[in-house]
């Protein structure tokens, strides 16, 4: 089996969507258009930005890191705003098994218009493609079946679901519904 070839979040744009490395200077849009609000952060891991400031040391940790090959993690920057409005990262990665878990948020603003799963989608191609995955997956808060419709949307399947699997950014223990696309698939 042949080795993932690493290419790091490299540029990649759809007809609405520029998907690209943050910047240091996104931490004012990450904060104002997702990172302060408690719904968006709901069913995640980490809990809302407290200020401007943490979410300025992210984006700046973000920018750093983006010179790895290894590191996939996209600002979702809508063209007609010309920002970012969400994020889409490679959470995980098995290189023995080529496989590559996603995660992903978007600010409330521009939930149920399908830009997550336009993003998710382009992901997708570009690390079965461009690296060389096998597998892509990605896994939700069974609470959050819309995440799971997201997933679908961009070709993933549902494959499982792992009861009390989880603590959430609550501390509540939950099931985690696991959805996964192998490289023939697409």
């Amino acid at each position: 089996m042949e080795a993932m070839k690493h290419l790091g979040a490299v540029r990649l744009e759809t007809e609405r969507l520029v998907l690209r490395p943050f910047t240091a200077a996104d931490g004012g849009a990450m904060y104002r258009n997702w990172a302060n609000d408690p719904e968006v952060t709901r069913y995640l891991t980490w809990q809302p930005h407290e200020s401007p400031e943490a979410s300025r040391r992210l984006a700046e940790l973000w920018a750093r890191d983006s010179a790895k090959p290894d590191f996939y993690q996209w600002a979702i920057v809508l063209r007609e705003l010309d920002e970012p409005i969400g994020s889409i990262s490679v959470v995980h990665i098995d290189e023995a098994l080529r496989s590559m878990e996603m995660g992903y948020c978007i600010g409330r603003a521009w939930w149920g218009q399908g830009l997550t799963a336009e993003a998710l989608a382009t992901v997708i191609r570009f690390l079965v493609r461009g690296v060389g995955a096998n597998r892509i997956c990605a896994r939700h808060d069974a609470a959050n079946p819309n995440s799971g419709r997201v997933m679908a949307k961009a070709g993933m399947r549902r494959c499982g679901v792992l009861r009390a699997s989880f603590r959430n950014n609550r501390g509540e223990i939950i099931d985690m519904v696991w959805y996964d696309l192998l490289a023939g698939e697409i």
